[in-house]
């Protein structure tokens, strides 16, 4: 659509100017590996669920518990929420959190929660696919890119009432749980960590990809709830996420969360509420 305009002189010489990274993480306290290994040292299991393939479910974990999620399976995504359990309207910050550690998470990085909170809402312990890194077509594991399977998407695209999305998913989740009615529910659910889902950006058009996740029945991601969360995840319709998301057709497994207290629990102490005063100037 811009084959008519013409590059100025200096194109190149724009294109080349050196990128700043727009939040450096040197000031934020490196993650305590000492803290990580005690987070899981000695835990002991409070708590399971297990999400039915293309369907969501609800957990709960208290602040300085531990929680697993896993594929006791086969290869399968996944859709994360996360709140604050005591107040749904802090829940986490996709778009921030990718802001600061990069489009993909993995072993030490935080989810941190939204505006105006801003704190850390859950540590990523350990990351089974950590060997994976970036593939040749920029691709990785675990992103805060993607929004997550919706039936508005689907319906501008491809006509037809889906209902079976993980956003659709979620919300009947969390209004179960909770008690809420779907308008209430729906309104909570927000951008998600996709877990166990292979994603990047094509280098010629920048549009979004995914390909089949190399996880496997086994893989975990372990985490440290750095406050009391609501959890909300979806074993997202589209399985491995190879072919399509949003599908009848393709192979979904069930997803298993596991909820543990560990060396931390009895004695953790929660993140503090973000510093910023909120004055805005005035």
């Amino acid at each position: 659509m811009t084959d008519h305009i013409t590059a100025p002189q200096d194109a190149e010489a724009r294109r080349a100017v050196t990128p700043v990274i727009c939040y450096p993480t040197d000031s934020l306290p490196a993650p305590d590996p000492a803290r990580m290994a005690r987070a899981r040292k000695h835990w002991r299991k409070t708590a399971e669920v297990l999400i039915p393939p293309r369907e969501a479910a609800c957990f709960e974990v208290k602040a300085g518990q531990s929680f697993r999620i896993s594929l006791p399976q086969g290869a399968q995504v996944g859709d994360l929420n996360l709140w604050n359990a005591h107040d749904l309207s802090e829940r986490f910050f996709s778009g921030k959190t990718r802001a600061i550690h990069g489009s993909h998470v993995s072993t030490g990085h935080t989810l941190y929660s939204n505006l105006p909170h801003l704190r850390a809402m859950a540590l990523m312990l350990e990351d089974s696919l950590g060997w994976y890194g970036r593939d040749d077509f920029g691709g990785a594991v675990h992103d805060v890119i993607g929004t997550r399977c919706d039936p508005y998407t689907h319906n501008l695209l491809s006509g037809g009432q889906y209902h079976h999305c993980c956003h659709s998913n979620l919300t009947r989740a969390l209004a179960a749980h909770r008690g809420l009615s779907l308008a209430e529910a729906e309104m909570a659910v927000h951008d998600v960590l996709n877990v166990f889902m292979c994603t990047g950006f094509t280098r010629d058009t920048g549009q979004y990809f995914m390909k089949a996740t190399p996880a496997r029945a086994g893989d975990h991601l372990d985490f440290l709830a750095e406050m009391d969360l609501l959890g909300a995840l979806s074993a997202c319709p589209g399985g491995d996420c190879g072919a399509e998301h949003s599908s009848d057709s393709a192979t979904c497994h069930p997803m298993l969360v596991e909820v543990f207290d560990s060396e931390l629990t009895a004695h953790f102490t929660p993140r503090p509420a973000n510093g910023y005063d909120r004055s805005h100037g005035l």
